[in-house]
C-alpha cells in the first residue's frame, strides 16, 4: 500500500489513483462474470469444488475493492483509527483466506482422485460451506487480536487520532510483530505441506491409473500445481514490505513510484489470477460463461431486430 502517497504531486497522485481505480474496475468486472455465471447455473451449486472456487473469487473481489479504496483514501481523506481498523480488518482477513481456500480446494481434488468412492460422502456442499465459515473464523482471529491489543495498550483517545493506515505503522508493538511472524509461518507451513502432500499423492495416483482415470488424475495434479503457483503469488502481499525495504534502500529517490508499482503487482494484479487459472481453464465453467453471455447477446440482437421491424410496420400503416 502506498502509504506515503501525499508526497506525490497532483498530477502523479491523480495518475496513480486513476490507474488503480481502472485496474480495480476491470478486474472486478472480469471476476463478476464468473460470480454471475455461478449464481445463474444451478448445476454449479451442487459441486463443492465450484463452491470453494467461487468463494475464492468473491474473496479476491472484496480484497481488491478495499485495497483500491484504501489506496485512494490515502491520497484524499485522512483516516482516523476506527475506520482504518475496519478496513485493515477486512484486508488482513481476506488476505489470509486465499491460501487457506487453496488448501481446501487441493484436498477436495485429492479426495476426488484418490478416494473416488468416498468423494460424494466426504465432499458435500454443506461441508464446503462449513469449511468456508471455518476459514473466515481462523483468518479473523489474528486480525481481531491486533485491534484488541492496540485498544488494551493505548488510551481511548487513539480512536479519534488520524493515523497512517498501514498494518506495520498501526500495529507496531513487539507483540504484533511476534504474532505476525508466528501466524504467517504457521499459515504457510500448513498450506504448503497440504499442497505438497496432496500433489504427490495425486501424482502417484495418476501414474498408477489407466484410461480415463489417468486423464482425470493428471488434470487434478495439474490443478493442484496451479494452486501452488497461485500460493506463491499470494505470498507477494506478505513479503511486499520486504520488497519495499530492499528497493527503497537501492533507489531512495524513487520512493513513491516503487511503493505504487509494488502495490499494483502484489495487491491488485494477482486478483486476476483466480478466473484466469481456474475459470477459463475449467471446461464446464467456460462453456457456461459462453452459454449465458452468448444467449444474452443473441437475445439482445433479436429484440432489437424485432423492435426495428415493429417500427417499420407502424410507419407503413
Amino acid at each position: 500500500m502506498n502509504s506515503t502517497g501525499r508526497l506525490d504531486g497532483l498530477n502523479d497522485a491523480f495518475s496513480k489513483n486513476f490507474i488503480t481505480f481502472v485496474f480495480g474496475i476491470i478486474i472486478n468486472c472480469i471476476n463478476g462474470t464468473f460470480v454471475y455465471t455461478y449464481f445463474k447455473s444451478e448445476v454449479l451449486h451442487q459441486d463443492p469444488r465450484y463452491v470453494l472456487y467461487i468463494h475464492l473469487v468473491i474473496n479476491d473481489m472484496i480484497m481488491l475493492t478495499f485495497s483500491v479504496v484504501l489506496h485512494i483514501f490515502t491520497y484524499t481523506i485522512p483516516l482516523t483509527f476506527a475506520p482504518c481498523c475496519i478496513i485493515l480488518l477486512i484486508l488482513v482477513t481476506t488476505t489470509k483466506n486465499s491460501p487457506l481456500n487453496l488448501a481446501g480446494m487441493a484436498v477436495e481434488r485429492y479426495i476426488a482422485v484418490c478416494r473416488p468412492l468416498h468423494h460424494a460422502q466426504i465432499c458435500t456442499v454443506q461441508r464446503a460451506y462449513a469449511l468456508i465459515a471455518l476459514i473466515w473464523v481462523v483468518s479473523l482471529i489474528p486480525a481481531l487480536t491486533d485491534i484488541m491489543v492496540v485498544l488494551a495498550t493505548q488510551p481511548l483517545s487513539v480512536l479519534s487520532r488520524i493515523v497512517i493506515c498501514y498494518p506495520s505503522y498501526l500495529y507496531n508493538t513487539p507483540y504484533h510483530k511476534a504474532q505476525s511472524v508466528a501466524v504467517q509461518v504457521l499459515l504457510f507451513s500448513f498450506v504448503v505441506l497440504t499442497l505438497i502432500i496432496t500433489y504427490l499423492k495425486v501424482l502417484c495416483a495418476a501414474q498408477a491409473a489407466s484410461g480415463s482415470d489417468q486423464a482425470s488424475a493428471r488434470n487434478a495434479h495439474n490443478t493442484i500445481l496451479l494452486h501452488g503457483v497461485q500460493l506463491l503469488i499470494c505470498t507477494l502481499s506478505f513479503i511486499s514490505p520486504l520488497i519495499n525495504l530492499i528497493l527503497l534502500a537501492t533507489l531512495p529517490q524513487d520512493r513513491t513510484n516503487i511503493l505504487f508499482v509494488n502495490f499494483l503487482f502484489t495487491n491488485v494484479l494477482p486478483r486476476l489470477l483466480s478466473p484466469l487459472i481456474y475459470g477459463v481453464r475449467d471446461k464446464k465453467f467456460s462453456s457456461l460463461i459462453r452459454l449465458h453471455f452468448c444467449c444474452k447477446y443473441c437475445n439482445s440482437i433479436e429484440n432489437k431486430v424485432n423492435l426495428v421491424g415493429l417500427r417499420r410496420r407502424s410507419k407503413q400503416r
